[in-house]
């Protein structure tokens, strides 16, 4: 298993529990609006990672194999991103627009916590 892919497993990890907390707070707090919409800003964004993942690993293919790649896509993403705010201003009863947005920066907000945390493990291994 190389390393991008233990990484993109441990980031899969962080984020189901990150959506268990908010299918936990939806339950337990009157919120619902607000934890609905971060479960699903958080579906979304986790859809995104897969995108992700899978458009690297084709580009890592291509380029052992010598091949052209056309697109990383940026556009389908965003467009993901796009119709998830679309349907929460849609449905403003059931989501908290708020909320969406910051349930897609989730996986980010894990990469970055994670990039963090990672770097200063390995400096200290240094030491």
């Amino acid at each position: 298993m190389t390393e991008y892919t233990m990484t993109f497993r441990r980031y899969i990890k962080y984020t189901i529990f990150m959506l268990s907390f908010f299918v936990l707070g939806y339950g337990v707090t009157s919120y619902k609006s607000i934890f609905l919409g971060l479960t699903f800003g958080t579906l979304f964004s986790l859809y995104n990672l897969w995108s992700m993942y899978s458009k690297i690993e084709r580009l890592g293919q291509a380029i052992t194999t010598k091949q052209k790649v056309k697109t990383m896509g940026s556009l389908s993403r965003l467009l993901m991103g796009g119709l998830a705010v679309l349907i929460a201003m849609r449905y403003p009863h059931l989501f908290n627009l708020l909320s969406v947005v910051i349930g897609l920066m989730t996986i980010y907000i894990i990469m970055l916590i994670d990039s963090l945390s990672q770097t200063i493990r390995i400096s200290k291994e240094k030491r």
